[in-house]
Protein backbone atom coordinates (compact mmCIF):
# COMPACT_ATOMS: atom_id res chain seq x y z
CA UNK A 1 0.00 0.00 0.00
CA UNK A 2 1.24 3.45 -1.24
CA UNK A 3 2.15 5.60 2.04
CA UNK A 4 0.58 8.51 2.80
CA UNK A 5 0.72 12.28 4.94
CA UNK A 6 -0.69 15.21 6.02
CA UNK A 7 2.83 17.06 5.09
CA UNK A 8 5.76 16.41 3.02
CA UNK A 9 8.34 19.18 3.65
CA UNK A 10 11.07 18.07 0.43
CA UNK A 11 14.46 19.71 2.08
CA UNK A 12 16.03 18.73 4.90
CA UNK A 13 18.28 21.83 6.23
CA UNK A 14 17.45 24.51 8.77
CA UNK A 15 14.58 26.13 6.68
CA UNK A 16 12.85 22.68 6.18
CA UNK A 17 13.78 20.96 8.92
CA UNK A 18 12.24 24.11 11.33
CA UNK A 19 9.06 24.02 9.15
CA UNK A 20 9.02 20.04 9.72
CA UNK A 21 9.17 20.32 13.08
CA UNK A 22 7.00 23.55 13.82
CA UNK A 23 4.42 21.15 11.91
CA UNK A 24 5.05 17.70 13.43
CA UNK A 25 4.97 18.86 16.90
CA UNK A 26 1.07 20.24 15.95
CA UNK A 27 0.21 17.16 15.57
CA UNK A 28 0.34 16.27 11.57
CA UNK A 29 1.99 13.33 9.65
CA UNK A 30 4.94 14.35 8.29
CA UNK A 31 7.83 13.54 6.09
CA UNK A 32 11.07 15.17 5.10
CA UNK A 33 12.16 14.25 1.84
CA UNK A 34 16.37 14.74 1.67
CA UNK A 35 18.65 14.70 -0.72
CA UNK A 36 21.96 12.83 -0.86
CA UNK A 37 24.94 13.66 1.26
CA UNK A 38 26.95 15.16 -1.60
CA UNK A 39 23.75 18.16 -1.82
CA UNK A 40 24.31 21.50 -1.88
CA UNK A 41 23.57 22.70 1.72
CA UNK A 42 24.08 25.94 2.88
CA UNK A 43 22.60 25.00 6.64
CA UNK A 44 26.19 23.44 7.20
CA UNK A 45 27.92 26.04 6.13
CA UNK A 46 26.57 29.14 7.89
CA UNK A 47 28.58 31.38 10.18
CA UNK A 48 25.53 30.51 12.97
CA UNK A 49 24.59 34.84 13.61
CA UNK A 50 20.81 35.34 14.88
CA UNK A 51 21.47 38.94 13.34
CA UNK A 52 19.19 41.73 13.18
CA UNK A 53 20.99 44.82 13.06
CA UNK A 54 21.33 46.48 9.75
CA UNK A 55 18.41 44.02 8.43
CA UNK A 56 16.34 45.69 6.03
CA UNK A 57 17.86 48.60 4.59
CA UNK A 58 15.76 48.60 1.52
CA UNK A 59 12.70 46.41 3.25
CA UNK A 60 11.69 47.37 6.99
CA UNK A 61 9.22 44.30 6.69
CA UNK A 62 12.22 42.53 6.37
CA UNK A 63 13.87 43.94 9.70
CA UNK A 64 10.66 43.22 11.59
CA UNK A 65 10.48 39.48 10.25
CA UNK A 66 14.46 39.20 11.78
CA UNK A 67 13.54 40.74 15.42
CA UNK A 68 10.12 38.69 14.97
CA UNK A 69 12.59 35.62 15.07
CA UNK A 70 15.29 36.57 17.14
CA UNK A 71 12.86 37.47 19.59
CA UNK A 72 11.06 33.48 19.45
CA UNK A 73 14.95 31.93 19.41
CA UNK A 74 14.95 31.48 23.24
CA UNK A 75 12.11 29.69 23.41
CA UNK A 76 12.87 27.17 20.85
CA UNK A 77 16.21 26.46 22.32
CA UNK A 78 14.86 25.94 25.19
CA UNK A 79 12.52 23.85 23.68
CA UNK A 80 14.74 21.71 22.05
CA UNK A 81 16.70 21.30 25.11
CA UNK A 82 14.00 19.97 27.22
CA UNK A 83 12.81 17.48 24.25
CA UNK A 84 16.44 16.52 23.21
CA UNK A 85 19.23 17.14 25.46
CA UNK A 86 21.18 18.93 23.00
CA UNK A 87 22.13 22.60 23.53
CA UNK A 88 22.42 24.58 20.48
CA UNK A 89 24.58 27.17 22.62
CA UNK A 90 21.94 29.74 21.85
CA UNK A 91 23.10 33.42 23.30
CA UNK A 92 21.78 36.99 22.73
CA UNK A 93 24.51 39.16 24.32
CA UNK A 94 23.76 41.94 21.61
CA UNK A 95 26.50 42.25 18.76
CA UNK A 96 28.34 44.50 17.48
CA UNK A 97 29.44 45.85 13.88
CA UNK A 98 33.04 47.07 13.50
CA UNK A 99 34.20 50.11 11.75
CA UNK A 100 37.65 50.58 11.01
CA UNK A 101 36.66 54.12 9.74
CA UNK A 102 35.07 57.08 10.69
CA UNK A 103 33.81 57.12 7.07
CA UNK A 104 32.83 53.18 7.04
CA UNK A 105 31.16 53.72 10.91
CA UNK A 106 29.24 56.94 9.59
CA UNK A 107 27.88 55.02 6.95
CA UNK A 108 26.54 52.33 9.68
CA UNK A 109 25.24 54.40 11.10
CA UNK A 110 23.56 56.24 8.89
CA UNK A 111 21.31 53.35 7.85
CA UNK A 112 20.36 52.11 11.69
CA UNK A 113 18.94 55.44 12.25
CA UNK A 114 16.69 55.37 8.78
CA UNK A 115 15.38 51.76 10.46
CA UNK A 116 15.15 52.92 13.63
CA UNK A 117 12.60 55.73 12.07
CA UNK A 118 10.87 53.28 10.36
CA UNK A 119 10.95 50.51 13.53
CA UNK A 120 11.58 51.72 16.96
CA UNK A 121 11.84 48.28 18.17
CA UNK A 122 15.38 48.29 16.06
CA UNK A 123 17.29 49.61 19.30
CA UNK A 124 21.25 50.41 18.54
CA UNK A 125 24.35 52.31 20.11
CA UNK A 126 27.02 54.31 18.47
CA UNK A 127 30.51 53.58 20.49
CA UNK A 128 33.69 55.08 19.67
CA UNK A 129 37.03 53.24 20.21
CA UNK A 130 37.35 53.61 24.08
CA UNK A 131 33.97 52.98 24.66
CA UNK A 132 33.96 49.85 22.41
CA UNK A 133 37.24 48.78 24.61
CA UNK A 134 35.40 48.73 27.77
CA UNK A 135 33.11 46.08 26.37
CA UNK A 136 35.55 43.67 24.03
CA UNK A 137 39.24 44.52 25.43
CA UNK A 138 40.78 42.93 22.88
CA UNK A 139 39.55 45.09 20.11
CA UNK A 140 42.78 46.45 18.11
CA UNK A 141 43.95 49.89 18.24
CA UNK A 142 43.17 50.69 15.11
CA UNK A 143 39.60 50.53 15.12
CA UNK A 144 37.55 53.76 15.06
CA UNK A 145 34.40 52.52 16.94
CA UNK A 146 31.13 49.79 16.17
CA UNK A 147 27.13 49.99 16.65
CA UNK A 148 26.20 47.43 18.90
CA UNK A 149 22.36 46.43 19.08
CA UNK A 150 20.67 44.23 21.99
CA UNK A 151 18.78 42.23 19.13
CA UNK A 152 21.57 40.38 17.90
CA UNK A 153 22.89 37.01 19.24
CA UNK A 154 24.37 33.70 17.97
CA UNK A 155 24.00 29.78 18.35
CA UNK A 156 25.55 26.60 16.94
CA UNK A 157 24.10 25.83 13.23
CA UNK A 158 25.05 22.21 13.02
CA UNK A 159 23.39 21.40 16.93
CA UNK A 160 20.85 23.06 16.01
CA UNK A 161 20.47 21.12 12.90
CA UNK A 162 21.01 17.88 14.98
CA UNK A 163 18.64 19.17 17.73
CA UNK A 164 15.53 19.95 15.29
CA UNK A 165 16.34 16.31 13.71
CA UNK A 166 16.03 14.43 17.27
CA UNK A 167 12.81 16.52 18.18
CA UNK A 168 11.00 16.10 14.82
CA UNK A 169 11.69 12.52 15.20
CA UNK A 170 10.52 12.32 19.05
CA UNK A 171 6.87 13.87 18.03
CA UNK A 172 6.82 11.05 14.94
CA UNK A 173 8.20 12.80 12.13
CA UNK A 174 9.40 10.72 9.06
CA UNK A 175 13.04 11.35 7.65
CA UNK A 176 13.21 9.97 3.98
CA UNK A 177 17.12 10.70 3.08
CA UNK A 178 18.72 10.09 -0.39
CA UNK A 179 15.80 11.00 -1.95
CA UNK A 180 15.56 13.06 -4.80
CA UNK A 181 12.38 14.77 -5.89
CA UNK A 182 12.09 14.34 -9.44
CA UNK A 183 8.49 14.89 -9.71
CA UNK A 184 5.28 16.57 -7.96
CA UNK A 185 1.53 16.42 -9.34
CA UNK A 186 -1.37 17.41 -7.59
CA UNK A 187 -3.95 14.54 -7.70
CA UNK A 188 -8.12 14.73 -8.55
CA UNK A 189 -9.02 14.15 -5.04
CA UNK A 190 -6.82 17.67 -3.94
CA UNK A 191 -3.55 15.54 -2.49
CA UNK A 192 -0.14 15.08 -3.86
CA UNK A 193 1.86 12.45 -5.44
CA UNK A 194 5.94 13.11 -5.03
CA UNK A 195 8.05 11.03 -6.62
CA UNK A 196 11.47 10.07 -6.19
CA UNK A 197 12.64 7.97 -9.59
CA UNK A 198 10.41 4.79 -9.29
CA UNK A 199 9.29 5.47 -5.95
CA UNK A 200 6.63 7.73 -4.71
CA UNK A 201 4.08 8.53 -1.82
CA UNK A 202 0.89 11.04 -1.31
CA UNK A 203 0.47 13.57 1.00
CA UNK A 204 -2.32 16.22 1.95
CA UNK A 205 0.02 19.61 1.50
CA UNK A 206 3.93 20.03 0.29
CA UNK A 207 6.14 22.35 1.32
CA UNK A 208 9.39 23.04 -0.77
CA UNK A 209 11.96 24.53 1.42
CA UNK A 210 14.96 22.82 -0.49
CA UNK A 211 17.27 25.81 -1.18
CA UNK A 212 18.35 26.25 -4.69
CA UNK A 213 16.20 23.13 -5.73
CA UNK A 214 13.47 25.23 -5.23
CA UNK A 215 13.99 26.43 -8.78
CA UNK A 216 12.81 23.21 -10.48
CA UNK A 217 10.68 22.76 -8.11
CA UNK A 218 8.74 25.44 -7.80
CA UNK A 219 6.94 25.38 -11.09
CA UNK A 220 5.52 21.87 -10.89
CA UNK A 221 3.34 23.12 -8.47
CA UNK A 222 2.47 26.45 -9.99
CA UNK A 223 5.31 28.64 -8.31
CA UNK A 224 8.21 30.30 -8.81
CA UNK A 225 11.38 30.01 -6.90
CA UNK A 226 13.87 33.09 -8.89
CA UNK A 227 17.04 31.85 -6.75
CA UNK A 228 20.55 31.67 -7.49
CA UNK A 229 24.06 30.60 -5.18
CA UNK A 230 26.27 33.09 -3.98
CA UNK A 231 29.04 31.29 -2.45
CA UNK A 232 30.32 32.42 1.34
CA UNK A 233 33.71 31.09 2.91
CA UNK A 234 34.35 30.70 5.90
CA UNK A 235 37.91 30.25 8.61
CA UNK A 236 38.07 28.43 11.33
CA UNK A 237 40.52 28.54 14.11
CA UNK A 238 41.56 26.35 17.08
CA UNK A 239 40.07 26.84 20.19
CA UNK A 240 41.40 29.62 22.41
CA UNK A 241 41.23 31.77 25.76
CA UNK A 242 37.79 33.32 25.51
CA UNK A 243 38.21 36.70 24.53
CA UNK A 244 35.16 37.73 22.94
CA UNK A 245 32.03 37.64 25.12
CA UNK A 246 29.84 38.81 21.51
CA UNK A 247 29.75 37.83 18.45
CA UNK A 248 30.55 40.52 15.67
CA UNK A 249 29.14 40.81 11.90
CA UNK A 250 32.68 38.69 10.68
CA UNK A 251 34.44 37.11 14.11
CA UNK A 252 32.77 35.13 16.24
CA UNK A 253 34.21 32.67 19.31
CA UNK A 254 31.85 29.55 19.85
CA UNK A 255 30.90 28.24 23.33
CA UNK A 256 33.85 25.73 22.20
CA UNK A 257 36.73 28.50 22.23
CA UNK A 258 37.06 27.94 18.45
CA UNK A 259 36.82 31.41 16.22
CA UNK A 260 34.98 31.51 13.10
CA UNK A 261 35.87 34.17 10.37
CA UNK A 262 33.79 35.20 7.49
CA UNK A 263 32.49 36.32 5.06
CA UNK A 264 32.20 36.68 1.48
CA UNK A 265 30.36 37.08 -1.62
CA UNK A 266 30.94 35.55 -4.06
CA UNK A 267 28.77 35.02 -7.58
CA UNK A 268 30.62 31.50 -9.39
CA UNK A 269 27.78 29.72 -10.03
CA UNK A 270 27.54 26.30 -8.22
CA UNK A 271 31.44 26.20 -7.18
CA UNK A 272 31.57 25.79 -3.25
CA UNK A 273 34.97 24.98 -2.76
CA UNK A 274 37.67 27.45 -1.46
CA UNK A 275 40.36 29.53 -2.56
CA UNK A 276 43.55 30.91 -1.03
CA UNK A 277 43.18 34.88 -1.60
CA UNK A 278 39.47 34.82 0.05
CA UNK A 279 40.66 33.29 2.67
CA UNK A 280 43.70 35.65 3.04
CA UNK A 281 41.04 38.44 2.93
CA UNK A 282 38.66 37.05 5.58
CA UNK A 283 41.79 36.19 7.67
CA UNK A 284 43.18 40.11 6.98
CA UNK A 285 39.49 41.16 8.42
CA UNK A 286 39.49 39.32 11.28
CA UNK A 287 43.11 40.01 12.59
CA UNK A 288 42.53 44.25 12.28
CA UNK A 289 40.20 44.39 14.75
CA UNK A 290 41.20 41.24 16.40
CA UNK A 291 45.33 41.54 16.30
CA UNK A 292 45.28 38.57 18.98
CA UNK A 293 44.10 36.25 16.18
CA UNK A 294 47.39 37.06 14.36
CA UNK A 295 49.01 33.56 15.42
CA UNK A 296 45.76 31.56 16.01
CA UNK A 297 45.84 27.80 13.85
CA UNK A 298 43.52 27.81 11.49
CA UNK A 299 42.42 24.25 11.42
CA UNK A 300 39.37 24.07 8.95
CA UNK A 301 37.83 26.26 6.09
CA UNK A 302 34.90 25.82 3.79
CA UNK A 303 33.11 27.07 1.08
CA UNK A 304 28.81 27.02 0.90
CA UNK A 305 26.47 28.86 -1.16
CA UNK A 306 24.03 30.85 0.09
CA UNK A 307 20.28 31.28 -1.81
CA UNK A 308 19.51 33.78 -3.32
CA UNK A 309 16.92 35.73 -4.51
CA UNK A 310 17.77 39.28 -6.41
CA UNK A 311 16.86 41.56 -3.63
CA UNK A 312 18.34 39.13 -0.83
CA UNK A 313 14.96 38.72 0.48
CA UNK A 314 12.71 35.34 1.40
CA UNK A 315 10.12 34.21 -0.66
CA UNK A 316 6.75 32.24 1.51
CA UNK A 317 3.80 31.53 -0.81
CA UNK A 318 1.00 29.65 -1.35
CA UNK A 319 0.27 28.15 -4.59
CA UNK A 320 -3.21 29.30 -6.23
CA UNK A 321 -2.63 26.81 -8.91
CA UNK A 322 -2.08 23.70 -6.64
CA UNK A 323 -3.81 24.51 -3.03
CA UNK A 324 -2.07 23.18 -0.42
CA UNK A 325 1.66 23.88 -2.11
CA UNK A 326 3.93 26.03 -0.25
CA UNK A 327 7.18 27.71 -1.04
CA UNK A 328 9.55 28.75 1.78
CA UNK A 329 12.78 30.12 0.71
CA UNK A 330 15.66 32.42 2.06
CA UNK A 331 19.41 33.07 3.02
CA UNK A 332 18.85 33.29 6.56
CA UNK A 333 18.15 30.01 7.91
CA UNK A 334 19.58 30.25 11.05
CA UNK A 335 18.00 34.08 12.15
CA UNK A 336 14.80 32.76 10.70
CA UNK A 337 14.37 29.21 12.62
CA UNK A 338 12.45 29.99 15.37
CA UNK A 339 10.18 32.35 12.94
CA UNK A 340 9.64 29.22 10.76
CA UNK A 341 9.29 27.09 13.40
CA UNK A 342 6.44 28.62 15.09
CA UNK A 343 4.75 31.27 12.32
CA UNK A 344 5.39 29.73 9.18
CA UNK A 345 4.14 26.43 10.32
CA UNK A 346 0.71 27.45 11.55
CA UNK A 347 0.25 29.56 8.57
CA UNK A 348 0.81 26.54 6.00
CA UNK A 349 -1.83 24.54 8.51
CA UNK A 350 -4.44 27.41 7.67
CA UNK A 351 -3.52 30.18 10.13
CA UNK A 352 -4.10 33.66 8.88
CA UNK A 353 -0.43 34.36 6.77
CA UNK A 354 1.10 36.92 8.65
CA UNK A 355 1.20 40.79 7.56
CA UNK A 356 4.69 40.50 7.98
CA UNK A 357 5.02 38.62 5.03
CA UNK A 358 3.18 41.02 2.63
CA UNK A 359 6.33 42.16 0.42
CA UNK A 360 7.80 38.22 -0.19
CA UNK A 361 5.64 37.27 -2.95
CA UNK A 362 7.67 35.75 -5.63
CA UNK A 363 6.03 38.27 -7.79
CA UNK A 364 7.96 41.34 -7.11
CA UNK A 365 10.66 39.96 -9.38
CA UNK A 366 7.94 39.66 -12.37
CA UNK A 367 8.82 42.73 -14.06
Amino acid sequence: MQKTYDIAVIGGGLVGMAIAYGLAKRGQRVVVCDGEDNSLRAARGNFGLVWVQGKGGTCTDYARWSLHSANTWQGMADELFARTGVDVGFQRPGGFNIAQTAEELAVKVQSMRQLKEAEPALVYEVLDHDALAERLPAIGPDVFGAIYSPNDGHVSPLYTLRALFAAFEQVGGEYAPNQRVTDIRQLGSGAFRVSMGDTSFEAGRVVLAAGLGNRDLAPMVGLSAPVKPLRGQIVVTERVKPFLDYPTIYVRQTVEGSVMLGDSAEDVGFNDGVTPDVLADIARRGIAPFPILKNVRVVRAWGALRVMTGDGLPIYEASESCPGAFLATCHSGVTLAAAHCETIAPWILGAERPALLDHFYAKRFAA
